[in-house]
């Protein structure tokens, strides 16, 4: 029988899991109605905790005074990077003359941002809290506690590079960088919630070996990390274009992309073809109600509203319910990905499973 303490940590990992897709969510909300700068300023927003629904309820001078703050800012960063020997992008940032551009006061994109912001701050806690509790596991699994620790070493380094991408001004690679890290987090979160979840269970020997749907699994993830990159440079491109054309037009942007959404449109149809050959071999080796079988449907549906937001996005003007849905499912494809990977990599030392 499971320890409550256990079940705690259990139960409290997987609301963790949860609540950093909704964070994800949050965040593409953010991003397809171009409210990442609703917030001039990091943590507060124009100078308060709780931001601003009126223009008269704004600092004198906010603008000069919010584009000083980030420029010093970004001169702290600048001159660490300059440390890190990468001097191009310190000098990048340096003469990058956007960030001289003040920000409009848009109550709308303040309070998506906002409510963004408070998403990760819940996030942050809830990832606290699971490193207290993780230390329910320190006789019996300490890798639990460590992993935890180095989660919350993880979202703390995710928060300050939030500053940063704020400070910058959406600096296409930080950003990039920024959903490489919620990746990061979330397969830690998903690895601790597996192992936990798997002290107690009963095991039986193997019949079959599974190493190569194991290989095939690792590469759907590959891939995934890689579509979910280059889906990351294509919205940085788009941004770029929509202001070159201040917003109009919108219907050509896609065209005007070049060969990142070309990359990232034909990786699309291997990512199918591989989670395709991962499904049939599943429903092969496993049987019944398995768990294994359960994630492969699910990933199933997923591709789906993968592709199918996919081609909205490319043959409908990029309309913006669609890329938030196209970017939190691409994370939700992730997330079951990793735990398919983990279940089978256990199958492969313990399980029972269903031979030809």
């Amino acid at each position: 029988m499971v320890p409550k303490s256990e079940r705690r940590f259990i139960r409290l990992n997987l609301i963790t899991i949860i609540v950093t897709l909704v964070l994800i969510l949050a965040g593409a909300v953010v991003r397809s109605t171009g409210s990442g700068m609703g917030c001039p300023d990091w943590p507060k927003c124009f100078d308060q905790y709780v931001p601003p629904t009126s223009a008269d309820q704004l600092p004198a001078n906010y603008k000069e005074k919010y584009v000083a703050g980030r420029l010093a800012k970004n001169e702290r960063f600048a001159k660490l990077l300059d440390k890190m020997g990468k001097k191009d992008l310190a000098d990048s940032i340096r003469h990058d003359q956007t960030i001289t551009v003040p920000e409009t006061f848009n109550v709308s994109k303040t309070w998506t941002e906002y409510i963004n912001r408070l998403a990760g701050a819940v996030t942050g806690f809830l990832l606290l809290a699971l490193t207290v509790y993780s230390f329910t596991y320190k006789k019996k699994a300490k890798r639990i506690i460590v992993l935890s620790f180095v989660n919350l070493i993880v979202v703390g380094f995710q928060a300050w590079l939030g500053s940063i991408v704020v400070s910058t001004n959406l600096l296409a690679w930080i950003v990039t960088v920024h959903m490489l890290l919620a990746l990061v987090i979330l397969a830690i979160l998903v690895y601790t919630y597996y192992y936990s979840s798997d002290l107690y269970k009963e095991h039986v020997a193997v019949i079959a070996k599974v190493w190569w749907l194991k290989l095939l699994i690792l590469l759907a993830l590959l891939c995934s990390v890689i579509q979910i990159t280059l889906g990351t440079e294509v919205r940085e491109a788009i941004d770029a274009i929509s202001k070159s054309l201040l917003y109009q037009h919108r219907d050509t942007w896609v065209g005007k992309v070049g060969s990142t959404f070309s990359y990232h449109r034909d990786l699309a149809v291997f990512v199918l073809v591989v989670n395709l050959l991962v499904y049939q071999f599943v429903v092969d080796k496993f049987g019944g109600k398995a768990t294994e079988l359960r994630l492969s449907n699910s990933i199933a549906l997923v591709l789906l509203i993968q592709i199918a937001s996919g081609l909205i996005l490319s043959n409908f003007a990029l309309p913006p319910f669609a890329q938030v849905i196209h970017l939190v499912f691409s994370t939700v494809l992730f997330t079951l990905q990793f735990y398919l990977y983990l279940l089978v990599y256990r199958t492969n030392t313990y399980t029972n499973i269903k031979t030809n």
